[in-house]
């Protein structure tokens, strides 16, 4: 476990590539030993190049470094190659095995017939290549081929350095389009950010600036659409209004509208984007997410008149025995619900916490395993799906596992022409999913498959576009079952008429009633004395008097990253507590990470199939790979340093990235400095999060705000008007 100490000088540095200790051809990364004119001993260089042998001529500007283990080191910035120039650089260079058909022996048969002519004859004159014994004309095309690939990446990385890209944005690029690389960029820079992950419009548009593209041109003003829309997509829109998409872009752009206007004319007739009249309103969509709502909808309707996968079922009879069986007793609504899901092909159950969902739920896969019926249980994350294990006792998995992830064409390979073979498919938590997932999954659904949807849809809508739990609801046009009935047990948590009562729109009793209570409400007015209480609660009270780990078993949940008790603050404060940075820590993109440190993924990475909002802890750091491994759920993960902008600290979280997820206590502060963020579905779904304990921390008043404001941005979305078309 290593690190980089603090940056001791900035200079450039060149020199012959001597030996080549490591490259990861996927990343790029390589630490290299150069022979640095001037330096008595051979020089540890650290950066990222496609490609790179012995004997290579490499110049490079960046920092010298203090490894424990290694010592010095210079750490490129940016690192350009060149082939070598003395006749000892080209025999290594030669015979380091990066031109396919030459090693070491070879490499001196060359030298020796060609002395330092041999690279001008492999790539003008290369059947000289023949007089060479032992070279046939088979082994020389595999030779001319493989100077040539190397070339072209040469070539590539001189011109992508010369327009201000960095090397490990050099190689993404490279590895995306080969040969064609500089192509693409002269033709069109913003075809990156559609492309590239972690190259959007904003660098995509300072590359552009670098090509000199004019900030007007229309080929900017056109990608700038797709990034306004890109930008709505993140406030969990599908598309906009006109209007508002005009305005935004010109603000985003710092352009004039009648540009924009010319561009939009052209997106449309080519057919990247779609106009369409929503609720008398004209408004743009990307055309991914609105041929995804169209698909949502009309699967739906299919999907809703198909034939039952099931025999009918006497739901009398079958009342009674699934009661005998799980030794329950249903409630009249229960009873009600029982009988209208297994005469249900497409079906949604919804309410809020103790009104029996899962008792339902249970009674009715029950029942239908009774029939042979083939069952999938899923949710949109791994902690909801392990939730959903643990409430039926059988398998469940996460959406992605279900429709099985396409790491290399993205995507999931479950579709209509690969179908999932179930019966039927239950999905958990359906208010965290959005357009985009929702249409995978009924692309891979067969026409004869029942399909029930179970959420609270008083809960925050998904992260991600569209809010297809409530637009399914609110068209009235499928069968839903509402659970408003709390039962006994559950009338005696106070987390949950708590929820229940910010829920209806009135203030909850904030009283301590007991020592033994599930619920706390503990004052602070201000700001610092918020934070001062939720470490003393996290990292002392919490663990003290409920035996609860700190790390593992207590979540903060914020309802915004900025300010004294946002996340962004309270991570760092509370690492400095439960796991402060050591000598082994490793910084990147503004966050500091040590062995230990609690980590929350923060977009879907299909590759290594870990997904957005999940939680795992740093296992180890390693300088020598670049790498530190991250445990989700006892898997470990392998994460190269540049791929840390996906990482984030999780000792706090919002509220939103919660979302499907449960802890057995949560501590969550309230204060008016969050005004905008304080509506009634955030304080709810974050209570709801508590298993065993909820403390809010902070203002009266802010509480107060929160369970008045019902309000919340209206998303601009088809789903709801073409279920009721």
């Amino acid at each position: 476990m290593v690190t980089s100490a603090p940056i001791l000088h900035v200079e450039t540095i060149a020199g012959l590539v001597e030996r080549v200790t490591f490259h990861n051809a996927e990343t790029g990364f390589g630490v290299l030993k150069v022979q640095v004119k001037g330096k008595k001993d051979l020089v540890t260089l650290i950066g990222h190049t496609p490609a790179i042998a012995t004997g290579e001529f490499v110049q490079a500007s960046g920092s010298w470094i203090h490894d424990r283990q290694h010592g010095l080191q210079f750490k490129a910035q940016s690192l350009t190659v060149t082939a070598p120039t003395t006749l000892e650089g080209m025999q290594k260079y030669l015979g380091s095995g990066m031109i396919r058909g030459i090693g070491p022996v070879y490499a001196k048969k060359l030298l020796a017939a060609f002395k330092e002519n041999v690279f001008q004859v492999i790539e003008e004159t290369p059947e000289r290549l023949l007089r060479v014994p032992g070279i046939g004309r088979s082994k020389m095309e595999q030779i001319v081929k493989s100077w040539s690939d190397q070339r072209i990446i040469r070539d590539i990385m001189v011109f992508l350095h010369s327009h201000g890209i960095s090397t490990n944005r050099s190689v993404r690029i490279y590895k995306t389009y080969g040969a064609k690389a500089i192509q693409v960029l002269s033709e069109n820079p913003y075809q990156l950010a559609k492309d590239i992950r972690g190259i959007g419009f904003v660098s995509a548009d300072q590359i552009a600036a670098n090509l000199g593209i004019e900030k007007t041109s229309l080929i900017r003003a056109r990608a700038g659409l797709s990034y306004a829309l890109t930008t709505a997509m993140e406030q969990g829109h599908c598309g906009l209004p006109k209007d508002k998409l005009m305005t935004l872009s010109e603000k985003l752009l710092e352009i004039p509208q009648d540009i924009i206007d010319q561009a939009l004319k052209l997106e449309l007739t080519q057919g990247d984007i779609v106009e369409e009249l929503v609720e008398g309103e004209q408004c743009i969509f990307l055309k991914g997410l609105f041929l995804a709502e169209k698909n949502i909808t009309s699967r739906l309707l299919k999907l809703q008149k198909g034939q039952l996968p099931w025999p009918a079922i006497n739901p009398v009879l079958a009342i009674q025995w699934v009661e005998q069986k799980a030794n329950i007793s249903l409630s009249d609504t229960q009873k009600q619900a029982v009988e209208k899901a297994i005469a249900s092909k497409l079906l949604v159950i919804t309410g809020g916490p103790g009104v029996g969902k899962t008792t339902l739920i249970n009674a009715i896969l029950k029942i239908l395993a009774t029939k042979k019926t083939r069952i999938a249980l899923t949710a949109p994350t791994g902690r909801a799906a392990k939730r959903l294990s643990e409430a039926t006792g059988l398998e469940a998995r996460t959406l992605h596992r279900l429709l099985e992830t396409n790491p290399t064409q993205g995507g999931f390979k479950r579709d209509e022409d690969y179908p999932l073979d179930y019966d039927l498919v239950v999905v958990d938590e359906v208010s965290m999913v959005d357009v985009p997932l929702m249409n995978a999954l009924v692309k891979a659904l067969r026409p004869s498959c029942a399909l029930f949807l179970v959420g609270d849809a008083d809960q925050l809508p998904s992260v991600g576009p569209g809010q297809v739990l409530v637009d399914l609801i609110r068209s009235e046009t499928l069968p839903v079952i509402h659970l408003t009935e709390i039962f006994r047990q559950a009338q005696n948590s106070r987390i949950i008429t708590t929820a229940h009562a910010i829920n209806q729109g009135r203030m909850p009793d904030l009283a301590v009633q007991s020592l033994d209570s599930d619920f706390y409400f503990i004052e602070a007015e201000e700001p610092e004395g918020a934070l001062d209480k939720m470490l003393k609660l996290v990292t002392q009270r919490i663990p003290k008097r409920f035996k609860l780990n700190p790390l593992s078993d207590i979540q903060v949940l914020c309802p915004m990253t900025r300010g004294l008790v946002g996340t962004r603050n309270m991570n760092v404060e509370l690492q400095k507590i439960l796991n402060p940075p050591s000598q082994a820590s490793i910084n990147r993109f503004g966050w500091s990470y040590s062995v230990g440190d609690k980590v929350m993924q923060i977009q879907n990475n299909y590759d290594k199939e870990v997904y957005n909002g999940d939680i795992g802890f740093i296992q180890s750091i390693n300088m020598d790979d670049a790498q530190l491994t991250i445990s989700f759920d006892n898997r470990p993960i392998d994460y190269e340093f540049d791929e840390l902008d996906e990482i984030i600290l999780a000792y706090a979280t919002t509220i939103h990235k919660s979302q499907g997820s449960e802890y057995p206590a949560v501590v969550i502060p309230l204060m008016m400095q969050h005004f905008t963020m304080l509506q009634k579905n955030l304080v709810y779904t974050g209570i709801t999060r508590g298993k065993k304990l909820v403390i809010l921390v902070g203002q009266k008043k802010a509480l107060g705000m929160a369970v008045k404001n019902k309000s919340h941005l209206k998303r601009t979305s088809t789903l709801f008007t073409r279920l009721t078309a």
